[in-house]
């Protein structure tokens, strides 16, 4: 739970919002007050957590009917420490489904003393359908959870209850689930930036992070002051190119850790990297069909390792623990595999689950392509060809696509964020080895919104939470000076702070 100390303070009072963008009916929204409550984030030890304040910002469930219903969207806002502040960075940490709350305190934390927490009020938020806003996604059971609902790797609803109805419930009808989508949040967070004082956008975005800004640029153009884009999405790639970019860099990340796993000596997959993909579906396809019994008491299956797999992939310094994992497994012991899991699919020792992966799921259905069941087989084909590491050997079978039923047609369109005028200067950071999210996505989107390109040489998903002096100081120089860095700027994470 979030504790709230009972101490009120209030934001900046509203900016008036540029002609022509704040639309009929929504003024009443641009000039609400915040009011935010001193509170400690969970999952943040007392000593060091990063003070903050927590509120709520109203804006209309549909925009088409602002009378209508209305959605809260959470904040936690970390003051500037400075006497002049520019004004607000707002930052998104991707998903689409985390929430963004405790992003803020994470780059509040990082960035420590530097500048940027000196000039800016860092501030996050959960957009709609995730952690504290309301209403909030709940979609399945702890226990329908555990039995694989929900799953990163799911693409198809065979043997769970449909997705529209299982999410439908949580937040009050379908009708609810037509507006999640980036297209809404990005209505959201010019509301935010009304509300916050500032008659212009900073923001940092991350992996989907990069979709929402560059949408929001698309749609807000003259509302845009800074934009810093990490681990960033291709605008142009369709959900099945986007998917199979994003598998063959997974692909890479695997071959990377299995030269990693064999330098560090009895290696679970093997010496050779050419053989390692078969020496890991050796070790892990006969959990298909005969689950091994953890020491928690739970079952470690297939899915459970390859969504424990992809984990450790988003960064090198989680290869340790996988290496260690995959070693215990061939023991029979599946315990770090299963805790790897959990982390991704964020579940507690208590056994609960935060709604991160199914509002992923529901957001996506608002944004993604949609796929016949033939098309489906072709998308996870597509997977497996372009990563066979997580091949589990098994027929292919025509299923149901999850967003079946829902409410609307996607509202996304690709591509995105092409052909804006009058843009101001922005920042891709794209980190060559990322997993994730490609190098070539950072490549297209800096492209497409005609800014500079951070190169950071390294493996791992995104920079801004690697503590990394290089891609800070570019950040920090553009975020307060509006000074990009060369198009053909580059740092190495591997000489982060020395």
């Amino acid at each position: 739970m979030v504790s709230i100390v009972l101490v009120t303070t209030a934001c900046t009072p509203a900016a008036s919002p540029p002609e022509g963008t704040a639309g009929a009916g929504l003024e009443r929204f641009h000039e609400q007050q915040l009011d935010l409550e001193p509170c400690e984030l969970p999952g943040f030890v007392p000593e060091t957590a990063v003070a903050g304040e927590c509120g709520h910002i109203e804006v209309p469930l549909n925009y088409e009917e602002p009378d209508g219903e209305t959605a809260q969207i959470a904040v936690f806002r970390v003051p500037a420490r400075g006497d002049s502040p520019i004004g607000s960075l707002v930052v998104n940490p991707g998903g689409p489904g985390f929430p963004g709350a405790g992003y803020a305190a994470q780059l509040a934390d990082i960035w420590g003393d530097n500048a940027l927490t000196e000039r800016f009020d860092i501030v996050g938020f959960d957009p709609r359908g995730t952690g504290a806003t309301v209403p909030a996604l709940d979609c399945y059971t702890d226990a329908e959870r555990d039995a694989g609902a929900g799953s990163a790797s799911q693409l198809s609803y065979t043997g769970v209850r449909p997705l529209v109805e299982a999410c439908a419930e949580s937040v009050g009808g379908e009708h609810v689930l037509a507006h999640l989508g980036t297209r809404d949040v990005a209505r959201d967070m010019d509301v935010m930036r009304a509300v916050l004082g500032d008659t212009e956008l900073s923001f940092a975005g991350s992996s989907y992070g990069t979709r929402l800004g560059a949408v929001y640029a698309e749609m807000f153009p003259d509302n845009v002051r800074a934009l810093v884009l990490d681990g960033a999405l291709d605008p142009y790639a369709t959900t099945l190119e986007r998917r199979e970019q994003q598998w063959t860099g997974f692909q890479a990340a695997f071959e990377q850790f299995a030269v990693f796993c064999a330098q560090q000596g009895s290696c679970a997959i093997g010496d050779d990297r050419a053989a390692a993909a078969a020496e890991y579906q050796r070790l892990t396809r006969p959990l298909v069909d005969s689950p091994i019994m953890t020491t928690s008491g739970r079952e470690l299956t297939f899915a459970d390792v390859s969504d424990a797999l992809v984990t450790g992939l988003y960064s090198s310094e989680t290869w340790p623990v996988m290496s260690q994992g995959l070693s215990e497994l061939a023991q029979g012991d599946g315990t770090i595999m299963l805790g790897l899991r959990d982390f991704y699919l964020g579940r507690t020792p208590e056994g609960t689950y935060d709604n991160g992966t199914e509002a992923t799921l529901a957001i996506n259905c608002l944004d993604e392509d949609r796929f016949t069941p033939s098309e489906l087989a072709e998308l996870e084909r597509t997977a497996l060809d372009a990563a066979p590491f997580l091949d589990p050997g098994t027929p292919i079978r025509e299923t149901s696509d999850l967003c079946e039923g829902w409410p609307v047609e996607p509202t996304l369109g690709f591509p995105y964020a092409d052909g804006i005028r009058n843009l101001p200067p922005t920042l891709t950071v794209s980190v060559t080895g990322d997993p994730a999210t490609p190098h070539v996505g950072g490549i297209r989107l800096a492209e497409t919104l005609g800014g500079s390109l951070l190169t950071v040489d390294g493996d791992q998903h995104g920079a801004l939470l690697a503590a990394n002096d290089c891609v800070e100081a570019a950040v920090t120089a553009y975020l307060i000076d509006l000074e990009a860095p060369p198009r053909d700027a580059e740092c190495t994470l591997a000489e982060a702070n020395g």
